[in-house]
């Protein structure tokens, strides 16, 4: 069994670190180069950048914050938010990404995918999916793509966007649980698990860690005696971390101990 990644996620506003619940809520959680600094000493496997922002203003911060952290940790570094061309991502390789997220961007205009991974390879290309339930149709959960930071719903199921853009050329799914989100109440293993089927990409869970329990779950294979099960390749984690409640070293000891195989 391939080991599964633990990656802590910093959404970036403006230089600083912040968290939400449900997209909303934002509240300062803190300086980006001191925690992916500790994030990385504790074992984190890759690490996550956000750029939250809107403006030109936040993306030139957010990736001067990149340039301070690849000089300063040796893990893999995936960086989204903004990016809506080739030249954007080139920009962010050069400052130190090895890895760049699109959502909104590959909504608008989904060619971008592919002209992504033409220029660097689909390993270079990360689908960020902000999923929120939408009404059953014809008695089947569904989910719809939301774009602009999870404001505006396209309409578009969230699971045939994930295929869709696979096909186009994306190498892993960031998948985002906008119901979750910065609520604690653990991730949507039903959306992870219905993605995970339709794909044949690593998938990211994320969105709802409120315990250890909830995170080795997610990343758990399945099991016929509990639906507590998610078998996600990686975990992405942001509350818990930033403001103190666990550590990088305790989550992989946990899920260890749940019989999940981790990375040291």
């Amino acid at each position: 069994m391939q080991a599964k990644r633990i990656i802590p996620c910093l959404d970036v506003d403006d230089g600083r670190v912040v968290k939400g619940v449900k997209f909303r809520g934002i509240q300062d959680a803190g300086d980006p180069v001191e925690l992916a600094r500790r994030y990385n000493d504790d074992g984190a496997d890759e690490l996550t950048f956000l750029d939250i922002g809107a403006s030109y203003k936040s993306r030139s911060t957010l990736l001067e914050v990149v340039r301070q952290v690849a000089a300063e940790v040796f893990i893999p570094l995936c960086v989204g938010g903004g990016v809506r061309s080739v030249e954007d991502m080139r920009l962010a390789m050069n400052a130190g990404a090895d890895k760049v997220s699109v959502c909104t961007s590959a909504l608008e205009r989904p060619a971008l995918i592919a002209e992504m991974a033409r220029a660097y390879g689909s390993q270079c290309v990360v689908l960020s999916i902000d999923a929120k339930r939408a009404a059953p149709q014809e008695g089947k959960v569904r989910w719809h793509a939301f774009s602009h930071g999870g404001r505006l719903d396209t309409g578009l199921d969230a699971v045939e966007w994930a295929v869709r853009a696979v096909e186009l050329g994306v190498g892993e799914i960031l998948l985002n649980s906008i119901d979750a989100d910065g609520t604690g109440g653990g991730y949507d293993l039903e959306l992870t698990r219905t993605v995970l089927d339709a794909v044949g990409v690593p998938v990211i869970a994320s969105g709802g860690a409120g315990t250890l329990d909830q995170i080795a779950g997610v990343l758990m294979p399945p099991d016929a005696a509990d639906d507590r099960w998610g078998n996600a390749d990686a975990a992405l984690v942001a509350s818990l971390l930033h403001f103190g409640k666990t550590t990088i070293r305790d989550i992989k000891a946990y899920a260890e101990s749940k019989g999940v195989v981790v990375r040291w």
